[in-house]
């Protein structure tokens, strides 16, 4: 994704979430071809100045075009359950953030060597067993400073899942990767985001 459209991304999220908590009629927005590719997508909103985050929703899997999923996730992410919905004076003091995701890829092998076949910093993750699933953004174990394996125990406590669930074979764990556009602050300049 060039810079460029993940600019155009978080924009049209900020868009998405004004015309949502304001109860407007969304208008037909114009987007690049890039926008009509199917791809998974994160809509995340966070506070400014102080980071917390607010509201974070998304479709994981490539099932909607990449323009149509940020929309619906934008969208979503104003009534994220977590949350009171985000009212019209909250709008101001709100960061956008947008991750294109990879497509999630199974990890194989013996279970015990899981957290070597992951990098904090590069990956997320999705724990699945039977209807229980969860998934934690690339950027979440580098905010909480966590390492491989204490990431995966959270990936599987976000699904409901105790947290050594990914030692048993009959849960399934993905990775996958994302490139991360956000606000340096409200409305703002946007650039992309390096996991350090």
């Amino acid at each position: 994704m060039k810079d460029k459209e993940g600019e155009l991304a978080v924009r049209i999220a900020r868009k998405a979430v004004e015309v949502e908590v304001l109860g407007q009629e969304p208008s037909k927005l114009d987007m690049p071809g890039a926008f009509r590719e199917k791809r998974g997508i994160f809509v995340t909103l966070n506070t400014y100045p102080d980071g917390e985050l607010r509201g974070c929703i998304g479709y994981p899997e490539p099932v909607f075009s990449m323009g149509s999923a940020l929309i619906k996730a934008a969208q979503g992410a104003c009534h994220d359950p977590r949350f009171p919905p985000l009212r019209r004076e909250e709008l101001d003091s709100i960061l956008m953030e947008v991750t294109i995701l990879t497509l999630p890829q199974e990890l194989e092998g013996d279970r015990k060597d899981l957290p070597k076949t992951i990098q904090v910093g590069r990956d997320g993750l999705i724990a699945e067993k039977g209807p229980f699933r969860g998934l934690l953004l690339p950027q979440v174990p580098v905010e909480w400073e966590w390492d491989e394996e204490t990431f995966l125990c959270h990936t599987c406590m976000k699904a409901g899942l105790t947290p050594d669930s990914w030692l048993d074979p009959r849960t399934k764990v993905f990775s996958f990767q994302g490139e991360i556009f956000s606000e340096e602050e409200p409305g703002g300049k946007v650039s992309r985001k390096v996991l350090e």
